[in-house]
């Protein structure tokens, strides 16, 4: 049995169908932070324009905290200082542009307070299980996360080897109420066809909860639209949920735009 959560917005409130949703995505590297994303605020700005471009109207910018890459003082500061001048711009051209973080798995992040890296003012945590290797240290840092009454969003596991060789490990996670999000990049086949089955598989299987981007630069940007085509034909009304952001849980002041 699947944990439910609360919405982030009303079922009511979504238009069933729609062609033009207003995408949430809760998934890039948009806003510049040292690691493999935007390498300055022009070429953020740019990437922001351009989901908004493609539909997107809320964008989390979630740089990457990895072992060899951690968030000291100085990084966070210099990072929500570069969220904090592209937001008011990205808001001119109707993109709602947020921040958080996603968690590359190591034992340090065991002894912090997760709520530092919340998506927003939402009660979730972006982290991502290892391409490579077991999962044994992403679930105890998701048990870590939900510890502290947070919800664990679990970027691409359909890349991860391990579920690769064994999908039932994706269910375990389902199972256990984490929120799985597919890249819209393995569902259009970037990755390769192996990927791409990966993912399918989880949308097919009523596992996969969000669909986004983790755009990262000009030559894989953060768009939603040609993904939430595909998975339209394929799932029909079922699409929008997955591209809308009503499957991650409500936190106390977050509010979405009107859809268009």
């Amino acid at each position: 049995m699947r944990v439910k959560h609360k919405p982030l917005v009303p079922e009511t409130a979504v238009g069933v169908g729609r062609v033009d949703p207003m995408f949430v995505d809760v998934h890039s590297h948009v806003v510049p932070s040292g690691d493999d994303g935007a390498q300055s605020i022009e070429e953020g700005l740019e990437l922001c324009r351009s989901a908004a471009r493609s539909g997107t109207g809320v964008l989390y910018a979630t740089p990457h905290v990895w072992p060899m890459l951690p968030l000291p003082a100085e990084r966070e500061e210099a990072i929500r200082a570069n969220r904090a001048e592209l937001a008011p711009v990205a808001a001119g051209f109707g993109l709602d542009l947020r921040l958080g973080f996603e968690l590359t798995p190591s034992p340090a992040l065991l002894e912090e307070d997760p709520n530092r890296f919340r998506l927003g003012d939402l009660p979730a945590v972006l982290m991502e299980v290892p391409f490579h290797g077991s999962l044994s240290l992403a679930e105890r840092l998701a048990e870590h996360i939900e510890a502290e009454g947070l919800v664990p969003v679990i970027a691409h596991p359909e890349r991860s080897e391990a579920v690769l060789d064994n999908p039932a490990l994706a269910a375990r996670m389902a199972e256990r109420g984490w929120l799985l999000q597919v890249n819209a990049t393995s569902i259009l086949g970037y990755h390769g066809a192996e990927i791409e089955a990966s993912a399918w598989r989880l949308l097919d299987d009523g596992l996969a909860d969000l669909v986004a981007s983790d755009g990262h630069r000009r030559a894989r940007p953060p768009h939603l639209a040609e993904a939430f085509r595909a998975v339209q034909v394929r799932l029909g009304e079922g699409a929008d949920a997955l591209f809308d952001g009503r499957a991650l849980p409500a936190g106390d002041r977050v509010d979405l735009p009107e859809r268009r």
